[in-house]
């Protein structure tokens, strides 16, 4: 899709940003935490942490804190940053920039940049490297915009059982937006990538406390020259008509459309065309998942080394109840309105489906506009609770290649692809 779809946006105000000499927040100084940093170069065989029982809330426990550009939000850690969406926020298809997740992976992330220094270096296996400032990006190429969902490939991690390490996140480490930029096709055009080339790996400007060329260090991460995602992957300068803010990757975010967040590097720099496999931590230890379907295995099967780990990539479809949430009654024999949200990494989302007694009969919703297949798509449908008492909600999506949502738990030691039918209990009192 393409921002003939979409309302002319503006670009004055990222012109107008360029023309300053550095553009930033005031965030101190950030320090490391070893735990959070890839320690060392290894993936440890078992879970490490079982913990509690799963988290039974809609969102993360943390508390609320607000950073530089951002409205209050759950905060999972500081070293590195990561920070979840409250569930309000999800209403409308389109999340606010100031509301966006925030997950980095490394300490050291940009908190200033000279965009008159600045530049998009593209290298490797090629013929014309080429060395792009934000204006090039902006003025040379035909832009672009596409609404896509931005998820964390941990997004609802703290659901697993038993628990394995990592961020503890709710449901909330996801986001949709309308991505503006540039086709990374036409910047691989111009630079003229060469025969033999197998890869192109992507880097941008956060940094750790480990040695060089270690996962600790840096993070990187490839896509194969022939994966059908090159065609529709963009470099984006814009998130919903606005320059990126710093902690979603200003000045240019690689999306690719579909895939995990894991892909989508922010504070991207360095584009390299290789002719080897990329075997860089990020690529071939960490965000791998079982091969098997879903990405299920079991806990004995990590133990004894029984199961064949692969890179992460397509989001699972996926739907989530908004309202009611859970937190006042509901009156009964009153209607009202129960709303939510959907999306597949695999196509466009065609149907979603409500139950009021726990999926046990489900009923056909309304869908709300088509953005595109890779966006959220809205739905709603009214519901009249008849008796006093406690209902369990439910909700399942069905894209357009029929992918529909299961309704059994998964588990892997990374805690990714959970895509289980989402329940909402409720309580509804008697109408006065």
């Amino acid at each position: 899709m393409t921002g003939e779809k979409f309302k002319s946006i503006s670009r004055r105000l990222l012109l107008k940003t360029i023309g300053g000499v550095a553009v930033g927040f005031g965030l101190s100084k950030l320090l490391s935490s070893a735990w959070t940093q890839a320690s060392g170069q290894t993936v440890q065989p078992l879970p490490q942490f079982t913990g509690p029982d799963a988290n039974p809330y809609w969102g993360s426990v943390g508390p609320f804190v607000v950073y530089p550009q951002k409205f209050p939000l759950i905060q999972l850690t500081d070293r590195p940053i990561q920070l979840e969406t409250p569930r309000h926020y999800f209403l409308t298809p389109f999340t606010p920039n100031a509301a966006f997740y925030v997950r980095w992976h490394l300490d050291n992330i940009p908190n200033a940049v000279n965009l008159s220094e600045w530049r998009l270096f593209i290298e490797g296996n090629i013929e014309k490297p080429l060395a792009l400032s934000l204006t090039d990006l902006m003025s040379k190429f035909k832009p672009v915009t596409i609404a896509a969902v931005n998820q964390c490939s941990g997004n609802s991690r703290s659901r697993f059982q038993p628990r394995v390490p990592g961020g503890q996140w709710g449901n909330g480490a996801m986001g949709n937006a309308l991505m503006t930029g540039v086709h990374l096709k036409d910047l691989l055009n111009a630079a003229r990538v060469k025969s033999g080339s197998l890869q192109i790996q992507f880097e941008g400007l956060d940094r750790g406390r480990g040695p060089k060329d270690t996962g600790s260090y840096r993070f990187q991460k490839s896509l194969n020259v022939n994966d059908s995602v090159i065609d529709e992957a963009i470099i984006i300068y814009e998130m919903n008509g606005e320059p990126l803010p710093m902690l979603n990757g200003f000045p240019v975010r690689l999306v690719v459309p579909g895939k995990f967040a894991t892909y989508w590097i922010k504070a991207l720099t360095w584009i390299r065309i290789v002719t080897e496999p990329d075997t860089n931590f990020w690529m071939a230890k960490a965000y791998c998942v079982p091969d098997t379907p879903r990405g299920n295995t079991t806990f004995n099967d990590v133990k004894h080394g029984r199961v064949r780990m692969i890179p992460i990539k397509t989001m699972p479809v996926r739907s989530f109840i908004i309202t009611p949430d859970g937190t006042s009654k509901v009156p009964s024999e009153m209607p009202i309105m129960v709303q939510g949200i959907a999306f597949s990494g695999y196509s466009k989302i065609i149907k979603v489906e409500f139950s009021e007694n726990n999926g046990v009969i489900w009923h056909k919703t309304e869908l709300g506009e088509d953005y595109g297949p890779y966006s959220f798509r809205t739905w709603k449908t009214p519901w009249t609770p008849k008796h006093v008492g406690k209902y369990t909600l439910a909700v399942r999506a069905t894209d357009e290649k029929g992918n529909t949502q299961p309704d059994e738990e998964i588990w892997n030691p990374g805690g990714y692809l959970w895509n289980k039918i989402e329940r909402q209990e409720v309580t509804v009192g008697a109408s006065q």
